[in-house]
């Protein structure tokens, strides 16, 4: 088992605990990320890091319908979303899904080694994202932290160019892995709403 997929197997595992824990009458509220509410915020995480896991392991386009989904409007998009995460580490698990290059559409592609890692930086810094939104905290290992951190790290110019990180904020050097990470992503680590 490759570094990559422990710790997808592991930041699965803390997004479907933090899931678990959002209640209905949280979805309306704000999060970390201001031009997501709860709801939105929700969807975006279980659409990219669960459906478009499995569908990238796939080497499949996430289809139409699951773009427009409102997942919360389930009474156990939770649960569904924990069920769709294991299908998705199910699909990882094959070698074949880390072969290659994944198409990203548009005429581009990735290598699935660099796209799994990205996405595990989504399920941790999202996760992160919904755990702050109702006040429980993200748990991760130093060596999945420093996953997350060394694709922050690699790819934070990109996705600020495309509005997906703020600014950098400033924290110690010796600061844990994880909050550089959200740090670095544009993320105030110590921020409660």
């Amino acid at each position: 088992m490759n570094e990559t997929y422990k710790a997808m197997t592991e930041c699965a595992a803390e997004a479907a605990r933090v899931a678990g824990k959002v209640r209905k009458e949280r979805l309306d509220g704000p999060t970390p990320c201001a031009e997501f509410d709860l709801r939105a915020l929700v969807n975006h995480w279980v659409l990219y890091t669960s459906h478009g896991l499995e569908r990238r392991a796939l080497k499949q386009p996430i289809p139409e319908e699951l773009l427009q989904r409102d997942f919360t409007a389930e009474d156990d998009w939770a649960a569904a979303y924990a069920a769709q995460l294991d299908r998705a580490l199910a699909a990882w698990a094959r070698p074949a899904a880390w072969e290659g290059e994944i198409p990203l559409g548009e005429g581009h592609s990735a290598d699935a080694p660099e796209i799994a890692a990205m996405i595990v930086k989504e399920l941790a810094v999202h996760g992160w994202d919904v755990a702050r939104s109702i006040g429980e905290d993200f748990a991760l290992s130093d060596a999945s932290a420093a996953l997350v951190l060394a694709v922050v790290e690699e790819h934070g110019e990109i996705y600020r160019q495309y509005q997906g990180f703020a600014a950098p904020v400033a924290v110690p050097a010796d600061a844990p892995l994880f909050t550089r990470a959200l740090a670095l992503s544009g993320r105030d680590p110590h921020q409660t709403l």
